[in-house]
């Protein structure tokens, strides 16, 4: 998708952001996202058709999320479209327009964020599991490995998988035999297949699962014990991801907050080592 249907798409997918969607809803949320430019003339038959469900299941999600019915959802959707193929040019250059698109997700978030039920939740499983997992493959990977290296100052035993292969499930066996009980998921466009497959897995042997991802219609979003959203950037080339590394960072602060004595614990400790081997210039 380019220009007029990516904002399409974008503005759709914010309908769902912080709803509690079923499996069901799940499914008829991506179908309207993935065919965003002509889901504003699509009938509920139509839609229904194209997520697999049933018409009086788009009636339900439609109403689901606060609208009186199909028809007024479809407006909506209308209205969407018309305003992202009418976005004002305002001046900025395509670097611009894509920063300030990250500063209206950031935006989203921090309206998000005023509820923060799912948040601490997630960080009551994750932040009791010994090890602790966390999962990221490919455009992941580095999120993962940057939640890692903090969590692991505040936390005894954290394992970044940022690898797939063969030996990916190994690990996650490893660490549930170690007494891991809950995995940090960190999944992003365009979802990698393994990555579906490892989560899977994972709550087959008994993992709780937190997953941070895109949206609520994103694949693992169903697969997920709890689910934070956090939209990316998709005006540039390639996605940017302010969105969800600062999720990771709410989360890893909520998990400090449910433990704060055993936390500020291992930061001084931390800050001991840190001082007595001269690790900092500052």
């Amino acid at each position: 998708m380019h220009g007029d249907a990516v904002r399409t798409a974008e503005r759709v997918a914010d309908l769902f952001q912080g709803a509690r969607l079923t499996p069901t809803q799940r499914r008829i949320a991506h179908s309207l996202v993935e065919n965003a430019a002509r889901a504003a003339y699509l009938s509920a038959a139509e839609v229904a058709e194209l997520a697999g469900v049933s018409q009086p299941s788009v009636t339900r999600f439609a109403m689901t999320l606060g609208y009186a019915g199909y028809p007024a959802l479809r407006q909506e959707l209308r209205s969407l479209a018309a305003a992202a193929a009418g976005e004002p040019d305002t001046g900025r250059n395509a670097m611009q327009r894509a920063v300030h698109a990250e500063t209206e997700h950031l935006r989203r978030l921090d309206e998000q964020l005023h509820r923060l039920d799912d948040v601490r939740a997630a960080a009551a499983l994750l932040a009791g599991s010994r090890p602790l997992p966390v999962l990221g493959l490919r455009a992941a990977a580095p999120l993962a490995a940057y939640f890692g290296y903090f969590a692991a100052k505040v936390l005894p035993d954290v394992r970044v998988l940022d690898t797939g292969g063969t030996g990916l499930q190994d690990r996650l066996d490893q660490a549930r035999a170690a007494g891991a009980a809950a995995l940090l998921a960190i999944v992003l466009p365009r979802y990698p297949r393994e990555a579906v497959d490892a989560i899977r897995e994972a709550r087959a042997t008994g993992f709780a699962v937190v997953a941070i991802t895109d949206s609520v219609v994103s694949p693992v979003a169903e697969l997920a014990d709890v689910v934070l959203p956090a939209a990316v950037g998709t005006r540039l080339v390639f996605d940017l991801h302010t969105g969800p590394m600062t999720m990771a960072m709410v989360l890893l602060e909520a998990m400090c907050d449910a433990s704060p004595e055993p936390v500020q614990r291992r930061l001084e400790e931390f800050e001991a080592t840190a001082a007595r081997r001269n690790v900092f210039t500052a």
